[in-house]
């Protein structure tokens, strides 16, 4: 059986990839990153939680987007930061 996908994860009709490898807020801090994240609603590429500035879930808060999605090679999932929802594609 399939898991049951939140709202904002049904929603989606295209999956938007990174414009680049790069979080820009760490490289404006001159900072590193662990993995990125690309938000699914504008195309942000923010930094993971792993990373100590954890600039996609900073970019939630301030915007409200829900999703993200792994910006890292090989890696094909979802996030949705406001249900807590998880999803592979």
């Amino acid at each position: 059986m399939e898991p049951k996908l939140c709202a904002h994860l049904r929603a989606l009709d295209h999956i938007t990839p990174a414009a680049t490898h790069a979080c820009a807020e760490c490289l404006a801090m001159g900072d590193t990153w662990v993995h990125l994240r690309v938000c699914q609603e504008c195309g942000h590429v923010g930094c993971c939680d792993d990373s100590k500035n954890k600039h996609a879930t900073k970019h939630f808060h301030a915007t409200q987007h829900p999703v993200v999605a792994s910006a890292e090679p090989g890696e094909r999932w979802l996030w949705c930061f406001a249900d807590q929802s998880f999803a592979e594609y």
